[in-house]
This record gives C-alpha cells, structure tokens and sequence, in this order.
C-alpha cells in the first residue's frame, strides 16, 4: 500500500473524477483539503430519542457553542476507486481553534457522495462559527495492494449520500 502524492491525486480527479468540485489549489504534497458543506444537523433536547435539526448555514448563521456537537457535509462528493481507501484529517489550524473530528474517518474502497463529519467545539470558553467553504479538514488516499471481492459501493449504506446524515444504525 502506498500513500497518493499531489501528481497521483490530480490525475485521479481529472482522469475518474476523483472530487468534484475539483480546485487544484487545494491540493497537498499528499492531500487534498475538503470544505464544509451548507447543511448540518444539530442535536436537540428530547426525553425519549435523539432529535435532529438540520440547518442551512449558507441561510442562517449558526455557532457551535463549548461542548457542542454537530453533523455536517463535505461540499465536495468523492468517488474513492475500488483500489483506493481514504481518510479524513481534521487540519491542524482547525485543531489549534478548537475543532475536533470524532474518529469516524475512514473511507471505504468504492465509496461515492459527500463525507458526513462529525465535529465538535473542544473550546472551554470560546465559541467556532460554522462557515459553508471552510477549509476543515484533508482527504488522505492508499492505493491498496489488491482489489476488495465487496467494496463499498456494493455494500455501503451510506453509499451515495448527497447530504448530512445521521446514523443509520
């Protein structure tokens, strides 16, 4: 297994559509940066079960308090070849502000759609807004040895997504 370098990432994008919106300047020497999406989901207060709310942040500002939670979508839908896996990486200026990425960051041979992050505010007292085009974090690819008999797009239930989504169990 080998890590793509920019070059590798480049063809890939412009050759099998790789990401889409493509922008080379926001390529890496071995990662491709990934920006949030318009729409999040946030937790709301139920006695009984989990409740979402989602939110267009391109429409309506939203603020992610010390502590908070939230669900949100990369703007760009991958393709990930069934010869390939990825990870998402939060970018370590995102940390150093406080943002934390839950550790739901792989992503499968085969996958295709927008990647569901879940982030939160490790912040003590100060407050991160939520900004559609922020850069967030960077995709990282392997080239994998061999070819999975199942890959994701085969399998997934995620497969496809277009938007934020909560868990489907």
């Amino acid at each position: 297994m080998s890590v793509l370098v920019d070059y590798q990432i480049r063809e890939l994008a412009r050759n099998k559509g790789l990401i889409e919106p493509f922008e080379p300047a926001q390529i890496n020497p071995a990662s491709y940066d990934v920006t949030l999406g318009n729409e999040i989901l946030v937790e709301n207060y139920s006695y009984q079960n989990r409740v979402w709310e989602k939110f267009d942040i391109s429409k309506k500002r939203f603020i992610l308090q010390p502590g908070e939670f939230i669900l949100a979508v990369t703007s760009e839908f991958v393709r990930i070849p069934v010869d390939v896996e990825a990870e998402f990486c939060l970018k370590s200026s995102r940390g150093r502000e406080g943002w934390q990425h839950a550790l739901a960051a792989y992503i499968d041979p085969g996958f295709q759609g927008r990647i569901t992050l879940e982030l939160k505010n490790y912040n003590r007292w100060h407050h991160l807004e939520v900004i559609p085009g922020l850069r967030i974090g960077q995709l990282r690819f392997t080239k994998l040895e061999n070819i999975p008999e199942r890959p994701y797009n085969l399998t997934g239930r995620y497969n496809g997504d277009l938007t934020v989504q909560a868990s489907k169990g």
